[in-house]
């Protein structure tokens, strides 16, 4: 659910919850944009900027100095989320020229996700499921291991397992009904036979624990009917990657909870080249069953890796050895 929205108060004000209002007809939650639009009109509020044309590019830059960002990528969204404002206003007529001069920061360091293959992901499966139980989390071995797992072969973000209802397990049609997602809107996202087999055991287990188990009780709950938060499922599963000893590749960053999805989003990728299907012919719907506005998103999440390398450059040689052999003489 989407916090409050958030007052603003200066000359911007009604252009701001203009600008919000259309992006999230567009599918953008955009909750921090609006409070970094918030940050921007209370800067213009303590200025005393009383027009349009009193924001100039030195009061734009102004802003920016009093909101220090430690990395380039934070800067970068910083910038983004204002120049996006006064690109907008410009488009309605609003502004003739946008007051945004600042250029983005080099990205000279980016992040390397550790990426889960299937053994790998089989093993920390497995270490979940001989975690032991308390008395604040009954079934823990095997709530843990059915998060993760779907985390894994679904590519569902940490929220949106949290979100999951009993009622929006669908075995008839085999699909989960995942709501309130990133960008507002719900989605369908289908499962296999494993999956299937795997929610089946869970439930049948929960069903003995106390509790009102109706259609909108939580799917994943340990007690009161209450959902497990996000940060506890990430605080169990850096507390199981030790037991793994994985050898991190120079370069990749530690394990994280959110490497489970883009393993996903991989994987995915590696079996088309594998099965011989053009990726680009796939994409809008890998970007679909992962929730992204478009496909740009998901390329995002698409890291290049030996495997996916060695798989396209065998790919390349079946198509050009023949024409290779051709021009031979």
């Amino acid at each position: 659910m989407r916090t409050q929205s958030i007052e603003f108060q200066s000359i911007l004000a009604d252009a701001i919850r203009r600008f919000l209002a259309h992006k999230r007809a567009l599918g953008r939650r955009f909750d921090v944009e609006e409070k970094t639009l918030k940050l921007l009109d209370h800067f213009l509020v303590e200025r005393e900027i009383g027009s349009l044309e009193a924001i100039s590019a030195d009061v734009i830059d102004a802003f920016l100095a009093t909101r220090p960002r430690s990395t380039a990528r934070s800067y970068n969204h910083l910038l983004g989320t204002v120049r996006r404002l006064f690109d907008w206003l410009m488009a309605q007529g609003v502004v003739a020229v946008s007051p945004v001069k600042a250029t983005k920061r080099r990205q000279t360091t980016r992040r390397i996700p550790f990426l889960f293959d299937r053994n790998t992901a089989k093993r920390l499966l497995d270490v979940a499921s001989k975690l032991p139980d308390n008395s604040l989390a009954p079934m823990r071995a095997l709530t843990y291991r059915t998060i993760f797992a779907l985390l894994y072969g679904l590519g569902l973000r940490v929220g949106e397992i949290t979100r999951l209802c009993l009622g929006d397990v669908d075995f008839n049609r085999q699909l989960l009904v995942v709501r309130e997602t990133k960008f507002y809107k719900s989605r369908l996202v289908p499962f296999g036979p494993q999956i299937a087999n795997l929610l089946t055991t869970y439930l049948k287990s929960r069903q003995p624990c106390p509790g009102n188990l109706t259609n909108d009780a939580p799917l994943f709950s340990f007690v009161r009917n209450r959902p497990i938060n996000p940060g506890t499922i990430s605080l169990a599963f850096h507390a199981l990657i030790p037991q793994l000893a994985l050898s991190v590749p120079e370069g990749v960053s530690p394990p994280r909870l959110h490497d489970l999805r883009h393993s996903f989003a991989v994987g995915t990728l590696l079996r088309w080249y594998r099965s011989g299907i053009d990726p680009g012919s796939r994409l809008l719907a890998l970007s679909t069953f992962m929730g992204h506005v478009s496909p740009v998103s998901t390329a995002e999440y698409l890291t290049i890796t030996s495997d996916l390398l060695q798989v396209a450059a065998e790919r390349f040689e079946k198509f050009a050895s023949p024409l290779i052999r051709k021009e031979l003489p």
